[in-house]
């Protein structure tokens, strides 16, 4: 059983007798204080509450096994807080004695938005708001490949709706980060927030994520059979159009995937694919997706697109961009962030290619080359009860105006116009944050539908 004693910063156990005297409430909330992009997709916290949090977490040998634990790291055995584990293990049965409101699993929230709040419901356990802190800040990780994922579906929208059929938006990029992240963990949880706004992956973690954290059978994500540079090597490179032929063999219909750089990418999209295999290409139930993996991708893709054009013929759609043979098609694995995504598209526009000829693979750079500065996100106290009165509690650093926090109870409503935005507790208008954990209880649940629903363009 996990030990949610643990799962804290070291500095954080000595805080029970830091705040003030009589303090009976911390409450507290997390932002994205800006970053590279202007909204935050919300996602995340479902996993972390039920993995974590639900139900009754605090035993008795869990309190020895921190408090031995802790005797150990600090030196010292008395600053462990046995008392409020304690209490809460009695009074609670075990329960978390906290609140939390939360933006919708899915939903887009501008930054310098307040996104979560929680505050302790026993006055006694003042001090479990912000230990928790540690916890529930790793939701960055969720949001931020969610927000990612997001604004790389727009950008390939926008050019699919310029030049080529939108429809096909959702499997123009193809999760490829399993073997990119720190831990199986990171692929479950990034894998899934990828998948609210696509429908492409080779991350198998995260169908079993979403399968168990979001309370559902069907599958999420989906793939193709598709060739390693191991399954064509190890034919050698004279046997290349044979280890391409077998690909076509073996997979006879549907959507099949071939790396094709591990000798020359142009000869075997000219000579091979073109060439010696062009009419078993053609004639095959289905499409063959060449996959170029090395160079710099915009030149590779630009050359590779016009070479199939020449070989296989390309058609003007009636946008006025040129669309190859359907039985072809290119997948870019290499190299692939949000910005070579943008200019792989640009230079394929300039040349008359539609987006509906290219497929992207994005690993590292979507599950991984990310970090909790990507979009800034914060985790600060706004209120305090102390001595039975209510102060708003703030931060306000002269050295660096964006680390300003924000005061006082808070909600998130919609203006008049539909707009977001932050407003103090007891303003009029609904809040969109709802209560989705009360006294060790999950309140509220998203399905995986509800969640991808929320996050779409």
């Amino acid at each position: 059983m996990k030990n949610i004693i643990l799962t804290t910063d070291s500095y954080k156990v000595s805080h029970y007798k830091q705040y003030p005297p009589e303090t009976s409430e911390i409450y507290s909330y997390f932002e994205s204080r800006g970053g590279r992009f202007q909204d935050v997709v919300f996602f995340g916290l479902q996993y972390l509450l039920k993995e974590y949090l639900e139900g009754e977490v605090v035993t008795s040998g869990i309190i020895a096994e921190a408090e031995a634990l802790y005797a150990a790291h600090f030196g010292n055995p008395a600053l462990f807080n046995r008392a409020g584990w304690e209490h809460i293990l009695t009074k609670h049965k075990g329960r978390l004695p906290v609140s939390i409101y939360a933006a919708p699993e899915g939903l887009p929230v501008p930054t310098h938005n307040v996104m979560m709040t929680i505050h302790n419901t026993d006055p006694a356990c003042y001090w479990l708001t912000n230990f928790l802190e540690t916890l529930l800040v790793q939701v960055w990780y969720g949001c931020t490949v969610a927000t990612l994922s997001r604004e790389i579906k727009k950008r390939i929208t926008a050019h699919l709706q310029e030049t080529g059929a939108p429809a096909l938006v959702d499997f123009k990029l193809h999760d490829f980060g399993f073997r990119g992240v720190s831990s199986v963990e990171a692929a479950g949880i990034g894998g899934a927030a990828h998948l609210v706004n696509f429908m492409g992956t080779d991350t198998i973690a995260a169908l079993r994520h979403i399968q168990t954290y979001y309370n559902t059978d069907k599958c999420y994500g989906f793939s193709i059979p598709a060739a390693e540079h191991s399954t064509i090597t190890s034919w050698g490179k004279d046997n290349e159009a044979r280890a391409y032929e077998n690909m076509l063999t073996q997979y006879p219909e549907g959507l099949v995937a071939v790396v094709s750089d591990s000798y020359d990418i142009y000869n075997a999209c000219d000579a091979l694919w073109g060439g010696v295999l062009k009419e078993k290409v053609i004639a095959r139930k289905g499409t063959l997706v060449v996959r170029p993996d090395s160079g710099k991708p915009s030149e590779v893709v630009l050359k590779v697109m016009e070479i199939l054009g020449n070989k296989f013929s390309a058609e003007t759609n009636t946008k006025g961009y040129k669309v190859l043979h359907p039985n072809v098609r290119v997948i870019q694995g290499d190299g692939v962030d949000y910005d070579s995504i943008g200019e792989i598209l640009d230079v394929l526009k300039a040349h008359g290619w539609s987006a509906d000829n290219i497929t992207f693979g994005m690993g590292g750079a979507l599950l991984q080359k990310l970090d909790r500065d990507t979009q800034k996100f914060a985790f600060k106290c706004s209120a305090a009860v102390v001595g039975g009165e209510e102060r708003d509690v703030f931060k306000q650093p002269i050295t660096d105006s964006g680390k300003n926090s924000k005061r006082g109870r808070l909600k998130l409503i919609r203006t008049e116009n539909g707009a977001m935005t932050t407003v103090a507790a007891n303003v009029q208008g609904g809040n969109i944050l709802h209560n989705v954990f009360e006294n060790g209880v999950i309140t509220r649940a998203y399905t995986f539908d509800e969640v991808k629903q929320n996050a779409c363009i």
